[in-house]
């Protein structure tokens, strides 16, 4: 299986916390799956971390290492993704995850996300 992992499951993830679900840990954890963090989401955590709104446990620049190990690849955002976001309806207002609901459009691929509301866009969000 494919998928794209939000911001938040990564970090999750890497960090132990309980918040994260069974089923996502699995799909982080399971060789034959194809995952994909998004450039967004490293802009994100770097936007936040540098306001003093996101604490990380390991410094920034070992993040891009950790996801290299687990084998999760950078997702870069294209033209195509930019014109999807410009038609997406504002059931969310963050602008990180509808960028990310974008590529997930675009790219065909599930979302692993806790954020129900997510569910009003076309796309198939796991989690539990």
């Amino acid at each position: 299986m494919k998928a794209l992992l939000d911001t938040h499951t990564v970090l999750w993830y890497l960090q132990g916390h309980p918040n994260l679900s069974v089923r996502a840990r699995e799909t982080i954890e399971q060789k034959a799956n194809v995952l994909y963090f998004s450039i967004a989401s490293f802009w994100e955590i770097a936007i936040k971390s540098g306001l003093g709104k996101l604490q990380l446990q390991r410094p920034f620049r070992d993040l891009e290492a950790d996801l290299t190990q687990l084998e999760i690849q950078t997702l870069s955002i294209t033209f195509a993704d930019t014109e999807t976001y410009l038609s997406l309806p504002l059931h969310h207002r963050d602008p990180f995850d509808r960028i990310l609901v974008a590529q997930a459009m675009n790219h065909s691929l599930p979302f692993v996300s806790q954020d129900a509301q997510l569910d009003a866009y076309p796309i198939k969000r796991l989690w539990q």
